[in-house]
């Protein structure tokens, strides 16, 4: 089911609102030109996630050279700081950010478009358009990527 949230105006790029459609509550994310929604739970332990701060990411070309990807970013979960790709969903662990003390130890792929370790939840995403200005939510949830795919 589609349904109009806002109009397309509403939001400036790096903002985002949240909105209730019906019982689901979901953030607007404008990246750019571009529009996202996440469901506003967190699927760590169904924090308000989309409620938590938003900000582009954080990268270094060298050591004392860093910048704001203004097309790259991730929100975070306010209870316990999981973040999340708020174009895809993703969570991810930022560098130092371990969710708990571990022992053993293992290679990892580090996604080289974020130079993050890509972490074990997805947050459901929803289609948006624009249409006639009007930003527009499909509210038939996609599936999550599989994050064994996406390794």
């Amino acid at each position: 089911m589609k349904v109009a949230v806002m109009g397309a105006d509403e939001l400036a790029p790096g903002e985002h609102r949240v909105v209730q459609v019906g019982r689901r509550s979901i953030g607007i994310f404008r990246v750019g030109d571009e529009y996202h929604a996440l469901a506003d739970h967190c699927p760590h332990q169904g924090g308000p996630l989309c409620r938590g701060r938003a900000a582009p990411l954080a990268v270094a070309g060298a050591p004392g050279e860093v910048a704001l990807d203004p097309d790259r970013v991730f929100v975070a979960c306010p209870w316990h700081g999981w973040e999340y790709d708020v174009t895809t969903g993703r969570s991810y662990f930022g560098p130092g950010e371990a969710p708990v003390r571990s022992y053993a130890t293992e290679v990892v792929a580090v996604d080289p478009a974020t130079g993050r370790v890509a972490g074990p939840y997805v947050a459901d995403t929803y289609a948006v358009t624009v249409e006639d200005r009007v930003v527009v939510v499909d509210t038939a949830a996609r599936r999550p990527t599989d994050p064994e795919e996406t390794a």
